[in-house]
């Protein structure tokens, strides 16, 4: 049974009409415009442009700010929003390699411990969010941080009482395929942030797969703490065995 899907897919140039990406680019290149200066650049009405720039807001693309100039009607110079930036190339995994080389030339124990130090600080931040809640609000919120740090995340719980969390997209791809400690830290943040499971990767999107999935399941000797469906309290755990 699916449990959440967590977040839609980032909008992209390509997936705007032509117009309406005339319209973004124009915003882009003049920081910001009304609609009949917007309309005159690229030959178009203004009510089209009006038609554009509505539809670019409902999105979340476009906002605007009132100009009081005298009497008569306010007009209103139209920018995009910090999410438009999302519609636009970004090379930021090309500097982060060029940089991680660099720092892997001068002292490689040194690139180690970065990536050390990132999965620490995200261990540290996530426990903070996971206390307190039941095994299975735990695999809610975790799912929740990973889609919120950029990968598309959504989580699945299963009969046999195991969850499948999944990242549709990759956050760190370019870095990822460059260096295998960026995976192999990530499977280590998820496994120390929630000693209460059991944590494997099953899907590798770096090995060839479509997206990265995480089998998570209740740590053996850990009961999961729930509230039975009619309301009673739970009993107290069965002994479990020096084996378990």
């Amino acid at each position: 049974m699916l449990v959440s899907r967590l977040s839609a897919a980032e909008p992209s140039l390509a997936g705007l009409s032509v117009s309406a990406r005339e319209v973004v680019l124009a915003l882009k290149k003049r920081g910001e415009a009304r609609a009949s200066e917007i309309a005159e650049a690229l030959g178009i009405t203004p009510s089209g442009v009006r038609q554009h720039l509505s539809a670019l807001r409902a999105d979340g693309l476009v906002a605007y700010r009132t100009i009081h100039a005298g009497p008569g009607r306010p007009k209103f110079a139209y920018f995009l929003t910090e999410p438009a930036e999302a519609l636009f190339p970004k090379t930021y995994h090309e500097l982060t390699n060029e940089f991680l080389e660099h720092l892997e030339e001068e002292d490689p124990e040194l690139l180690v411990r970065l990536f050390e130090r990132r999965r620490q600080r995200r261990v540290e931040a996530t426990r903070k969010r996971l206390a307190g809640k039941t095994f299975d609000e735990k695999v809610a919120v975790l799912a929740r941080i990973l889609d919120e740090d950029g990968y598309l995340a959504d989580f699945e719980s299963r009969p046999d009482g195991t969850y499948l969390i999944r990242e549709h997209n990759c956050a760190i791809l370019g870095v990822a395929v460059r260096y295998g400690l960026a995976c192999s830290s990530e499977l280590e943040f998820l496994r120390e942030a929630f000693p209460d499971a059991e944590i494997d990767r099953v899907a590798h999107k770096v090995a060839g797969a479509y997206l990265c999935s995480y089998e998570v399941r209740p740590r053996r000797g850990r009961p999961r703490k729930f509230q039975p469906q009619d309301g009673r309290p739970e009993g107290p755990p069965a002994p479990v065995g020096d084996d378990a």
